[in-house]
């Protein structure tokens, strides 16, 4: 079977997507959050991870659960249309107030949080520096621990103020549209990028040297941060549930969600036989169970 064709370079980004119209929230100094909503009913945060938009969480979740849920999807800080301040606002804990404050900004209070990969660190950041205003959380394939990453390798140089921004607008233009369709791709694996994802997820809204040096920042910062959350783990006050796909190669589950689920007192993991690491396209109705059991939880 072919992998769908990426409609990608040259990119042409604008302020809304195919069906996804953005709203954003000016906090100053700065700083916006982008984000999306649809649907009816208790809060429910979609926070995307490495190279993606919010339209990665969007598409394959939203039709799902907001048939239940007020559903809003947020471009994190730095990414998608989501604006930052320069090396201050890497952290996901950083990130996770600034999509807290975002948040309380359109009215949304104590919603259940549904992070991926990076956005999973993001997510329990929010859960352990908010516990009184986080419904709950649900990690698929979280960073939960330190550990060299290929992110780390690939877009660490991008981290270094005035380096970075010699960088990055070269490599955009030279080994970026070579190197970031292989890297959507792979992050599919075992599976393949499904065709909606292919036509409809605007890469070129996670693509740039902006958002490349965001992502460079992220890779490097996310250590310490990581650090800082691992001694939190067993003070969590908040429920969470946390899923892994056992053909995951991004993550290492057993090494990573399994052993943070283990540290928390509400924690609990679950695998997903065969998934990868982008599981909430391929297994909805895992997530949506877990999200129900967490807002059954709140309840």
């Amino acid at each position: 079977m072919n992998a769908p064709a990426l409609r990608l370079w040259p990119p042409a980004v604008s302020t809304a997507d195919g069906a996804v119209t953005r709203r954003t929230v000016d906090l100053g100094d700065g700083r916006t959050v982008a984000y999306a909503e649809a649907g009816e009913g208790p809060a429910l945060v979609l926070i995307h991870g490495t190279l993606m938009a919010l339209e990665d969480m969007w598409l394959a979740l939203m039709p799902t659960l907001a048939r239940r849920f007020r559903v809003i999807a947020v471009d994190r800080p730095g990414h998608g249309l989501s604006r930052r301040q320069r090396s201050v606002d890497a952290s996901p804990w950083r990130q996770a107030e600034i999509i807290h404050d975002a948040m309380r900004a359109i009215g949304v209070e104590r919603p259940l949080l549904v992070g991926h990969s990076f956005g999973g660190a993001v997510a329990l950041c929010h859960g352990l520096r908010f516990p009184g205003e986080t419904a709950g959380v649900l990690a698929l394939a979280p960073l939960c621990f330190p550990e060299v990453r290929l992110e780390q390798i690939l877009f660490g140089p991008r981290f270094t103020p005035g380096l970075g921004e010699v960088l990055a607008p070269v490599l955009a233009g030279s080994s970026d549209p070579a190197l970031l369709p292989l890297l959507w791709r792979a992050i599919f694996l075992p599976q393949i990028m499904p065709k909606a994802f292919a036509e409809n997820f605007p890469f070129a809204l996670a693509s740039g040297p902006e958002r490349m040096i965001a992502e460079g920042e992220d890779a490097v910062g996310v250590w310490p941060a990581l650090t800082r959350a691992a001694a939190a783990y067993r003070t969590c006050a908040v429920p969470v549930r946390i899923l892994g796909g056992t053909a995951d190669l991004v993550v290492n589950n057993a090494l990573q969600g399994a052993l943070a689920a283990l540290a928390m007192p509400g924690g609990r993991f679950d695998w997903v036989p065969g998934a990868g690491h982008m599981l909430h396209h391929f297994r909805q109705d895992l997530v949506s169970a877990a999200v129900a059991d967490l807002a059954g939880r709140r309840a």
